[in-house]
């Protein structure tokens, strides 16, 4: 595409900024794939090197290198430093975002094609990202869920105990006991739960049992295709497999066990141990939950302890919601703030009640 004949001081700005931007997106895929290696590596050069072709459509524009190139802007430039720090899950969420936000659709000195590759960039790097996302999930989710009832529980006990005017020391302890509380319950909920689906699956995972008796069936009432038509096989496919089976396992050494027709099934350490889900459910919620208490516990008492105690909770809220927004590609403020007002929310509705029976009470 060549440059329009009147192009002004302003085209030729965003022109400069677009060139500063793309090569500094290369770099940052670049840096991501020397971190990485096979498939993932592969398509991070790939990603790189189409943001190489829109630098030289840009290069075109301002017919060669201008003298003076402005800085990429502010988005690029921490995608820059996080790549180099860190290169994790956050630098292809904030990748995924910033491939979402691309000018080049109502910019009319922008291709067509350029348009279509950032839409596509959007989509491989949402697709990078979801691998990271699927290898943390778990922990992830146990941790931020984890941490964040303690935050916001134990911050509406402690405020709705403290409003009714008792003294410190019965804020505190009832910040301790609400801390230990929830940590057990989170804990003993999660023993419960993991080891309930990891029995649930060891009921329904299929299972080599009965491979002893396999020479012994009837090639021609073959009792194995029914097995076969259970785990979704139509009945010809269950048939033709069944009779493999059978020729397999009569042909085997008698004194070996045959091993040969399971299926396999859904990999217990897909779901974890019961244990060590129950004890980091346990931690996660005690990191949270010990948060609102720290004013009560160093020996602050009244409005001093419940401002440093919310000023301590807001940071933390707005941490893990800013967290969840970076790795889900969703905008990090909004869900950080989103994050901020449930836990307020929750904090004032008992403070309130614990004014009104305060009051009552005196």
């Amino acid at each position: 595409m060549s440059a329009p004949t009147a192009a002004t001081d302003r085209d030729r700005r965003r022109w400069a900024q677009y060139l500063v931007n793309e090569r500094a997106e290369a770099r940052v895929y670049r840096e991501l794939a020397a971190r990485r290696e096979g498939e993932e590596r592969a398509i991070l050069i790939a990603l790189a090197d189409a943001e190489g072709r829109h630098e030289a459509h840009w290069l075109d524009l301002l017919g060669g290198e201008p003298a003076r190139l402005p800085r990429p802007d502010t988005r690029t430039r921490l995608l820059g430093r996080m790549a180099r720090r860190f290169g994790s899950i956050f630098v292809l969420a904030l990748a995924q975002n910033a491939e979402g936000r691309s000018p080049y659709a109502a910019d009319p000195h922008a291709t067509a094609a350029m348009a279509a590759d950032e839409r596509i960039h959007q989509e491989v790097v949402r697709g990078l990202a979801a691998r990271g996302r699927r290898r943390l999930s778990g922990t992830f989710r146990a941790a931020v869920f984890g941490a964040n009832d303690g935050l916001v529980s134990n911050l509406a006990l402690v405020l709705g105990i403290g409003a009714t005017g008792v003294a410190p020391q019965f804020v505190l302890f009832s910040g301790i006991a609400g801390l230990l509380a929830g940590a057990l319950s989170m804990g003993a909920g999660e023993f419960v739960s993991v080891r309930s689906q990891r029995e649930l699956l060891a009921a329904t995972q299929p299972n080599n049992d009965a491979d002893h008796v396999l020479p012994d069936l009837d090639l021609d009432a073959n009792e194995l295709a029914l097995v076969y038509r259970t785990r979704g096989m139509s009945a010809e496919d269950a048939r033709e497999k069944a009779a493999r089976v059978l020729v397999d396992a009569r042909a085997a050494d008698a004194a070996t066990p045959y091993r040969g027709h399971d299926e396999g099934g859904e990999d217990h350490e897909v779901v974890g141990g019961a244990m060590g889900a129950a004890v980091s459910s346990f931690l996660f919620f005690a990191s949270g939950a010990v948060i609102p208490v720290l004013p009560w516990l160093f020996g602050l008492s009244g409005v001093g302890a419940v401002v440093l105690a919310l000023v301590l909770v807001g940071i933390a809220l707005l941490s893990t919601g800013a967290m969840v927004g970076l790795l889900s590609g969703a905008p990090p403020l909004r869900r950080a703030l989103r994050q901020l007002a449930i836990g307020f929310g929750a904090a004032a509705i008992t403070y309130a009640l614990g004014l009104l029976f305060g009051v009552s009470v005196g």
